[in-house]
C-alpha cells in the first residue's frame, strides 16, 4: 500500500493510544507483526512550547519504521509549526488526530470536536500539510453524534487538501468506545475518496480484520484495545490475511516472557521506579486468562522492582507448572 511516497508492506496498523504506544510497546508490536505503528497523541501546543515531556513522545528507534507521529490541537498556525518541527525528526508520516473523544481534549476544541467545524478542520489540514516535510494523514470518527454523521464529507475535504490516507473509527464522539462500531460508515468513506482508507473499531480477531476488509473495501485495518497485553494480535492478523491460516494465540509462558521483556526494556529506558509504576497496567493486561490470575492481580500494585515481577511470573514461565498442580 502506498501512502504518498511511502510503501507499506502489510495491512495491520497499530493505533496510536495515549499512555500506551510508547517506544517500548511499539517496538514489541513491530517485532511481532505490526505493519505500521504510531506515537502516542502529541500536543501541538507542547511542541511549540518546547515541553520536554512532549518531545519525549517523539523519540523512536529505526526498527519501528514505518512510524507516524500523531499530532492534536485546534490552532492552524500552531499545528503547522508543530508539523514542521515534528517532521524534521524524520518520522514517515504526520497524522492529525480528529478522532479523540476525551473531554480534556474536546473541551479545548481538539480531537473529534473539530468534526463540528469543517472549516477549521480544513484550515488545520492545510496548515499541517504546508508545514510538514513528510506525507500527512488524518484520523476521524463518524461525526460528533448520530445526528451529524459527516465522515464521508470530512474525508473528501482531507483528500482534496492533499492528505495521502485516512483512518476512520466509525463511532461518534458521543459514543466514546461504547456500542458497536458501524462499519458501513467505513464503506461510505471508502466510496467517497480515492486515497487509502484504514478501518478501525471492533477488531478482536484475525477473522474480524478480514471481515472488515471484505465488507467495507478498506485498504488496511487498525488495531487498538485488542493489542493491550496482546501485541501478538498484529502478527496473527497479518499471517491470516496473507495465508488464510490461523496462528494459535500466545501461550501463558510466551505471555509471561514478553511481559518480563516489556518491563525490563521500559525500566531500562525510564528507570525502575517509574517503569514499574507504568508497567502495572500492562501486567494486568498480559495476565488476563492466566491460571490463578486473581491472586497475581492482587499483587500487581505492590510490585516495585523487576526482581519482584520476575519472582511473581516465574511459575508461569514453566509450561507444565499448572498442569502438574492440577493433576
Amino acid at each position: 500500500m502506498k501512502l504518498g511516497n511511502l510503501s507499506i508492506e502489510g495491512k495491520t496498523f497499530l493505533s496510536p493510544m495515549a499512555g500506551i504506544t510508547d517506544i517500548t510497546f511499539r517496538m514489541l508490536a513491530k517485532r511481532l507483526g505490526a505493519s505500521m505503528v504510531y506515537s502516542e497523541m502529541i500536543s501541538a501546543d507542547g511542541i511549540s512550547r518546547g515541553n520536554a515531556k512532549t518531545e519525549r513522545y517523539m523519540e523512536f528507534h529505526e526498527s519501528e519504521r514505518p512510524i507516524g507521529f500523531q499530532l492534536f490541537g485546534c490552532d492552524p498556525h500552531v499545528m503547522g509549526e508543530a508539523a514542521r518541527r515534528a517532521s524534521a525528526l524524520r518520522p514517515d508520516i504526520i497524522d492529525i488526530n480528529f478522532g479523540c473523544p476525551v473531554h480534556k481534549v474536546t473541551k479545548k476544541n481538539g480531537g473529534s470536536s473539530l468534526l463540528r467545524d469543517l472549516k477549521l478542520f480544513a484550515q488545520i489540514i492545510k496548515s499541517v500539510i504546508k508545514g510538514s516535510s513528510v506525507p500527512v494523514t488524518v484520523k476521524i470518527r463518524s461525526g460528533w453524534d448520530h445526528n451529524s454523521i459527516n465522515a464521508p464529507e470530512a474525508a473528501k475535504i482531507a483528500e482534496d487538501l492533499g492528505a495521502v490516507a485516512l483512518t476512520i473509527h466509525p463511532r461518534t464522539r458521543q459514543q466514546f468506545f461504547e456500542g458497536k462500531a458501524d462499519w458501513s460508515v467505513i464503506a461510505r468513506v471508502k466510496e467517497a475518496v480515492k486515497i487509502p482508507v484504514v478501518g478501525n473499531g471492533d477488531i478482536t480477531s484475525p477473522e474480524d480484520a478480514k471481515r472488515m476488509l471484505d465488507e467495507t473495501g478498506c485498504d488496511a485495518v487498525m488495531v487498538a484495545r485488542t493489542a493491550l497485553g496482546n501485541p501478538w494480535i498484529m502478527g496473527r492478523i497479518h499471517h491470516y490475511l496473507e495465508t488464510g491460516q490461523k496462528i494459535p494465540e500466545a501461550s501463558v509462558p510466551e505471555k509471561a516472557m514478553v511481559c518480563m521483556e516489556h518491563a525490563e526494556k521500559l525500566c531500562a529506558r525510564i528507570g525502575e521506579h517509574f517503569g514499574m509504576k507504568e508497567m502495572r497496567k500492562h501486567i494486568a493486561w498480559y495476565i488476563k486468562g492466566f491460571p490463578k490470575a486473581s491472586e497475581l492481580r492482587q499483587k500487581i500494585n505492590t510490585l516495585e522492582t523487576l526482581a519482584q515481577l520476575r519472582e511473581a511470573l516465574l511459575p508461569y514461565l514453566e509450561p507444565n507448572r499448572f498442569v502438574s498442580d492440577a493433576a
